[in-house]
């Protein structure tokens, strides 16, 4: 399956998709994680990212698009894959279009995760990241349960920056749903509750 996941911060985008890569086996494309990757080499695109990441923005299309343009080019996306942060607006969604059908490929499903801002709030300010592996994990865990490394709490999920993405995501990204909506993609599921529940619920709707 070719899966979009869509969805505001903090609304579950990246836990669902480790689920569904642990039981599927699908290649799993986090624009977060490509770009952070990116900026911790200080490549040259990560340096430009970075101001955008810092200040709780989104990253400029064309930044965010090559970089998924050489992931979705390798071998392990042809068995099927789920985007996780891409595409962002109608611009990206069209592109990314254009490039599935370069490789002989089209999406399945856009899925939409809906989450109320209180518990978006409540999960973003509990969050913690390892900075030597990248793994998501909470202000409960000290050191990386993974490979032992400091656990830190990225500026994004700082109180004074949570509000700014939430505003950003309302007035940039939402009108991505009407995107896939049109185009008989969409689905939707209530992240509000526990992710394994929320995982129940999105294999029934994907039918998978």
């Amino acid at each position: 399956m070719n899966l979009v996941l869509l969805g505001g911060p903090g609304a579950g985008k990246g836990t669902l998709a480790q689920q569904l890569v642990g039981e599927f086996g699908y290649a799993h494309i986090a624009t977060g994680d490509l770009l952070r990757a990116a900026v911790k080499a200080k490549t040259k695109l990560g340096v430009q990212a970075k101001r955008y990441m810092d200040a709780g923005e989104l990253v400029p299309d064309q930044l965010v698009i090559e970089l998924v343009k050489e992931r979705l080019e390798q071998d392990d996306t042809r068995s099927g894959f789920i985007l996780d942060g891409f595409p962002r607006n109608a611009v990206q969604a069209v592109t990314l279009d254009s490039e599935l059908a370069a490789l002989g490929r089209e999406l399945d499903c856009a899925l939409l995760i809906e989450a109320s801002p209180s518990v978006v709030i409540r999960r973003l300010s509990r969050r913690r990241t390892c900075r030597t592996c990248g793994y998501t994990g909470t202000v409960e865990d000290k050191v990386c349960p993974l490979c032992g490394g400091q656990m830190y709490q990225r500026d994004d999920d700082k109180p004074e920056t949570i509000a700014n993405r939430l505003d950003v995501y309302q007035k940039q990204t939402s009108p991505l749903v009407e995107y896939y909506r049109g185009q008989g993609l969409l689905k939707t599921v209530n992240g509000d509750g526990h992710k394994d529940d929320v995982n129940v619920v999105a294999k029934e709707v994907l039918g998978i």
